[in-house]
């Protein structure tokens, strides 16, 4: 029996191709074993060869077929050629069919116990298989939930060798994901701890054991460096208070006392526990220690100041002085002790010399008086400034010393509310004395631009009071409000004082104006009944010229030819005829026509039309005129007119009557 293969064998088919020989065989189909999808096992009976049976393998799609299948097939082939050799000797040896049928389930058991045994091995490496992709598939989710990644995606028609390799391909990737996650949490945990145990913080709220995600990572990264960030802030703040508080140390001259300040000055900076507390300790501390130069600082002030004051006093010369030039400078521990001995020794010389320390200090008293705008009530009730029958003694000069330091203590308290009250005086004085300029008519004579100054000065002042005014106000409501009393000037509240000394004012102007009112009410009465008084205008007269209170003498009437003569038109006015001579120069000069000041005369004949006149000057005159034969005779300008005027004029002329610019009183 022959083994044959053949690409193309249906079963009618009598010739295939021997593999071992090219000849054709002629058989005919006794058996079929179905291997595969691609392999046929057939039997044929060799017709040419003796009529032996001939196993042909048919590979049906050869081209498709794997190599283990081929092996599988030559597997077959040499089984059955195996059997058939075990049939062979069995022929020629003689076995019976029951021993031949023995035998044969012997082989075939055996055969077949391989076959179990291998296929149980292989089943059981197939179950292995499926429990490893189980626990894979089940680490890979557990990874993707910690890891907070999306679930594996597998693809679909995979073997299971394949699944098997994927998923422990990417459960090594999910593993190293979540190494690195956990490394990074714990590095971020260590530098989180150093931190906390600088700063005395609370570490960051984090599960250590399980995987972070990756925004609680992020998130962890930004808190620690937010920490550095407060850590190097906190770290300068520390060396720049530590600093300071070195410099007050040594300024105050002091070692540190407690073990706080021991560890600030001598501990190491990076050593130093960098706490809320701790800042906050460091800079009351700090605190503490700039009290204590600024109260150092106040005292020594207040030595020097009294050093000073007890100088001025006593009348130290200049010499002693300058020994403590340094000491009224510096203050040192010993500055301190210096100063306090130099007061020791003024205070000596201060007992020797007491009655003069008391005058002086009721002198400076009376002057804060004054600043503290004290009334004459609240200056009684300090009865030892008007003690005079007890005698100088040291008692007295301490209470007058403890009154000083209190008014000085209360001026220094409100220093800005007396200093505006005071403004606003001095405002005030200046507002009053430039109104008062304002009525003096001698300021029209100044050059310069000082009556434009002062109108300047004083709008500026009748707008700075009122703010001013406002501004003490609202000063003078706290004022009251801390102290629990009533801020008076002069025993009077300070809106009362203002508003009397504005109402002192009004009513000043307002007398003014009606006094202004009656005098030239007065004047114009006067006018009225007595006449306008003629003056002339204060001109400079130029040498040479004629003199103009000459009157030209007429033929038949006496006129005026002076260009400053003016015409008076007073009720009452007479004019007499009289032959006598011009009257002397001296009595012109006492007597003579005046220029009036104000236009009263010319308004005064605007007024009265009946006796105004065509003379530009609208000069008038007023006078008793004497004829010659005593025939006295007067003319009323009030009651007459023009032309009465002008007859009375004729009339005069007639009678050889000589007008002048003079006149006479009989």
């Amino acid at each position: 029996m022959g083994v044959a293969y053949a690409h193309q064998a249906p079963p009618t088919a009598k010739t295939f191709q021997l593999r071992s020989s090219s000849r054709p065989i002629s058989a005919s189909p006794v058996s079929r074993v179905q291997f595969s999808n691609c392999v046929s096992v057939f039997k044929w009976r060799d017709g040419v060869n003796g009529g032996n049976q001939t196993e042909v393998i048919y590979l049906e799609n050869i081209k498709t077929m794997r190599r283990s299948e081929i092996h599988a097939a030559e597997s077959v082939a040499c089984l059955n050629k195996a059997l058939n050799r075990l049939k062979d000797i069995w022929e020629e040896v003689g076995i019976l069919e029951d021993q031949r049928l023995q035998r044969t389930d012997v082989v075939q058991q055996h055969i077949k116990g391989l076959l179990d045994m291998m296929i149980e091995e292989e089943e059981e490496m197939k179950k292995r298989l499926k429990t490893s992709l189980e626990s894979c598939r089940k680490e890979l989710d557990d990874l993707c939930s910690e890891l907070q990644m999306p679930t594996f995606q597998e693809e679909a028609g995979t073997t299971m060798l394949q699944l098997e390799k994927d998923r422990r391909t990417r459960l090594d990737v999910m593993k190293k994901h979540k190494k690195q996650r956990m490394d990074d949490l714990q590095a971020l945990v260590d530098r989180d701890r150093e931190l906390c145990d600088v700063l005395c913080s609370t570490p960051f709220c984090i599960d250590h054991d399980c995987v972070p995600s990756l925004e609680r990572l992020d998130d962890y990264r930004a808190y620690i460096a937010n920490l550095a960030k407060e850590k190097q802030r906190r770290h300068a703040e520390f060396v720049s208070v530590k600093e300071q508080i070195i410099l007050s140390m040594e300024d105050l001259e002091r070692l540190p006392e407690t073990s706080f300040e021991r560890d600030v000055m001598c501990e190491d900076e990076d050593a130093f526990c960098l706490s809320n507390d701790n800042i906050a300790s460091l800079k009351l501390l700090l605190t503490q220690l700039e009290d204590l130069k600024v109260a150092k600082e106040r005292q020594c002030s207040a030595y020097r100041s009294k050093i000073q004051e007890l100088w001025e006093r006593l009348q130290i010369p200049q010499e002693e002085r300058e020994t403590m030039a340094e000491h009224m400078v510096r203050s040192k521990k010993r500055n301190v002790e210096a100063l306090l001995a130099e007061i020791e020794r003024l205070d000596a010389l201060k007992i020797k010399s007491i009655r003069s320390f008391v005058e002086a200090i009721r002198a400076e008293m009376a002057h804060l008086w004054d600043k503290c705008l004290y009334s004459a009530e609240q200056r009684q009730e300090f009865a030892p400034y008007y003690d005079l029958e007890d005698g100088f003694t040291e008692e007295l000069l301490n209470r007058h010393e403890a009154e000083v330091s209190a008014l000085k203590q209360r001026y220094e308290d409100h220093r800005e509310l007396f200093e505006g009250v005071a403004r606003w005086q001095e405002n005030w004085k200046l507002f009053l004395e430039l109104d008062g300029k304002a009525n003096d008519p001698s300021r029209l004579n100044n050059r310069g631009g000082n009556l434009l100054k002062e109108q300047k000065q004083r709008a500026d002042l009748q707008k700075s009071l009122p703010k001013l005014e406002k501004s003490l106000k609202a000063q003078i409501d706290l004022w009251e409000q801390e102290c629990g009393g009533e801020f008076l000037i002069d025993g009077q509240k300070f809106l009362e004082y203002v508003q009397q000394q504005w109402s002192t004012f009004h009513s000043e102007k307002e007398k003014e104006k009606m006094e202004r009112q009656m005098k030239k009410t007065k004047q114009f009465e006067e006018e009225v009944k007595f006449g306008a008084v003629v003056r002339t205008p204060s001109k400079r007269r130029m040498p040479a010229t004629p003199t103009p209170g000459k009157v030209r003498k007429l033929t038949g009437i006496s006129s005026l030819s002076t260009p400053n003569s003016t015409l008076s038109s007073g009720l009452g006015a007479t004019i007499s005829h009289s032959s006598a001579l011009r009257p002397p120069l001296s009595i012109k000069k006492g007597l003579g026509l005046r220029t009036p000041i104000n236009a009263k005369a010319s308004n005064l004949l605007e007024r009265n039309k009946e006796n105004a006149t065509p003379h530009p000057d609208k000069s008038t005159f007023s006078g008793d005129v004497k004829s010659q034969d005593n025939h006295d005779f007067t003319f009323n300008s009030v009651a007459g007119t023009y032309l009465d005027f002008a007859r009375d004029l004729s009339k005069a002329s007639k009678t050889n009557v000589k007008l002048n610019s003079t006149v006479t009183n009989h």
